[in-house]
């Protein structure tokens, strides 16, 4: 597949990627498949971009005298496994054979607890802002990639976190074009 030349994953880590290993994270489950993908936003402090603020979140090094928001979220231990910046870089955090700590109380389809099957990525941004052309072709990507490493995540096990957790998410919000990814 000469798509995936510029995307492979090795040993659970995708190529083109920083690596900025976040220390919340644990093993799936020994009966753990790997068959869903979890699409997500973040921003920090919220509708604010082209910082390290959600590098340092995720790895626990978030300076929380930074910003008021950051009180609020101090005592989180949360990851994804990867980030798509608006600028299209990508940064992975958790090795997607490891449960990243990213879905929280969560259910796909009947089975609970999505971290223990589950890739998830975020996107820098927020449910009130467009997502960039650079974050799409960088998502279209990765997936090719996931779908080619995991072929138990198919097009219809692909979601965001306001599908596995609607009582408390709503992102990736109404500005994701789910068309677009659809369109693979």
């Amino acid at each position: 597949m000469t798509h995936l030349t510029h995307s492979k994953i090795q040993e659970g880590w995708l190529n083109h990627a920083r690596r900025c290993p976040s220390p919340n994270f644990n093993a799936r489950p020994n009966n753990s498949d790997i068959s869903l993908l979890v699409i997500h936003n973040i921003s920090l402090p919220p509708e604010q971009f082209d910082n390290s603020y959600i590098e340092d979140f995720f790895c626990n090094t978030l300076d929380c005298t930074q910003h008021p928001y950051f009180q609020s979220i101090k005592d989180l231990k949360v990851s994804a496994h990867a980030l798509i910046k608006r600028t299209g870089e990508i940064i992975q955090f958790v090795n997607f054979n490891d449960r990243a700590w990213h879905a929280g109380r969560s259910s796909f389809q009947g089975r609970a607890e999505c971290n223990d099957y589950s890739i998830g990525i975020e996107l820098e941004g927020s449910d009130n802002t467009p997502y960039t052309e650079e974050q799409y072709q960088q998502l279209i990507t990765t997936v090719q990639a996931l779908q080619y490493t995991y072929p138990l995540i198919t097009q219809e096990r692909i979601t965001g976190h306001n599908i596995i957790a609607p009582t408390r998410k709503t992102d990736p919000g109404p500005f994701f074009d789910w068309s677009r990814l659809q369109a693979l």
